[in-house]
């Protein structure tokens, strides 16, 4: 049977629309709208980094213009509609995938005895354990501050305390009630996810089949890697086995996927890719500023394959090594990446800073394409609360490669 061909833009366009990026919501958001968009993305990086907004934020008020931060507050701390955990990394994912964490809860007890772990726990690990849990228990919610030995330990300055309580939030005993700052306040998790929840057990086949199918209905075709890496829950060959029989079942089909160099590669789709394709509105052609974390660059390799955006995030670059800068966001134009900008918000000097900016390849500054950009730097200054924009760079545009 010959693979289906998919246009690199279908492509473009079925992944963007997978991510909420397909259209901007201009609307004013409720709790409801914006469970529906978590839910929709999968889940939301959490990320401190602050030198224009932070990741979980940013990602947000990319999909929608009238996004309000205390919402995602009042959805993961007052109606416990999400829960954080780590899927690549931190994360805050809607509360109704919780069992499935159980697997992941399972295999960091079975690395307690990692070399890390020991080192930062001290000589007594056993009983700084019992002795945070009884706190936890006895006294309700903490945080690292309300342990005298914080940051004395020398891995990521954790001390004994801090490591029981990132152990115990790990394999599941204890859940974040919720952030204060950036800080995690800890609690058991009875106290915070929803029994039933805590008492389902879903089997490691119900997992994998979970985990692959909502992988594929956010990425809309996927190879056995992307599916396992979505979520960070399944390994590989465990996604390559369930591809297998969802073959059997023609669940999926086979699809070649066109990049955009003109190659194609190999991958999975839903059986109705056809239908779904066919389906799909006009792609939004309104210009946005992405979050460096945002869920749709996650993968470079596939955002360079799919898009022709070759992007790194350099803030662990050294200065002197930086390509372009320390927090350079992305700015996409439709269905292409057009350019990028390296911001910063002087939030005590009331600016938005641009400290540079490069177009891709074939991209012009034309007057249009300028005022799109222009305006998409308006929206995020009155976002981030800032009411100057230093867009000196804009300019003298500098070619990206």
């Amino acid at each position: 049977m010959i693979a289906l061909e998919i246009s690199n833009d279908a492509a473009r366009r079925l992944f963007l629309e997978r991510h909420a990026l397909g259209s901007r919501h201009d609307e004013a958001l409720d709790h409801d709208d914006l469970l529906g968009l978590v839910q929709r993305i999968g889940f939301v990086q959490l990320d401190s980094v602050n030198a224009v907004e932070r990741a979980h934020h940013m990602i947000l008020f990319s999909r929608a213009a009238q996004y309000e931060r205390e919402l995602l507050h009042a959805l993961h701390h007052d109606q416990r509609a999400l829960f954080e955990h780590w899927t690549h990394d931190a994360s805050l994912i809607p509360m109704e995938f919780y069992p499935h964490w159980q697997h992941r809860f399972r295999a960091a007890k079975a690395r307690s005895d990692h070399p890390r772990w020991r080192e930062r726990f001290g000589p007594e690990p056993e009983k700084t354990i019992r002795k945070v849990r009884a706190r936890i228990r006895r006294d309700g919610e903490v945080s690292t501050r309300d342990f005298e030995d914080k940051g004395a330990g020398g891995w990521w300055g954790w001390g004994p305390s801090k490591t029981a309580l990132e152990y115990l939030w790990r394999t599941g005993e204890l859940a974040i009630a919720r952030r204060d700052g950036f800080e995690k306040i800890y609690d058991l998790s009875e106290r915070v996810i929803p029994a039933d929840l805590r008492a389902a057990r879903p089997t490691r086949k119900q997992t994998i089949d979970w985990a692959c199918r909502e992988a594929l209905a956010r990425l809309g075709f996927a190879t056995p890697t992307e599916l396992a890496g979505f979520f960070d829950l399944i390994e590989i060959a465990e996604a390559k086995e369930w591809t297998k029989a969802a073959m059997r079942r023609k669940d999926i089909i086979e699809v070649n996927v066109e990049g955009a160099d003109g190659g194609h590669r190999h991958a999975f789709a839903p059986a109705s890719i056809e239908a779904d394709i066919a389906a799909l509105p006009d792609p939004h052609e309104g210009t946005r500023l992405l979050s460096p974390f945002d869920p749709a660059i996650r993968d470079r390799k596939r955002t360079q394959r799919l898009f022709g955006f070759d992007y790194t995030i350099e803030i662990f670059v050294p200065e002197a090594k930086r390509r372009y800068g320390y927090y350079v966001l992305p700015i996409l134009e439709g269905t292409r990446f057009s350019a990028r900008a390296d911001l910063k918000v002087h939030r005590a000097e009331d600016r938005l800073e641009v400290k540079g900016f490069w177009l891709e390849p074939g991209v012009k500054l034309d007057r249009a394409r300028k005022t799109a950009v222009e305006t998409a730097l308006e929206g995020l200054a009155r976002f981030t609360g800032v009411t100057q924009i230093d867009a000196a760079a804009l300019r003298r545009p500098a070619r990206a490669g």
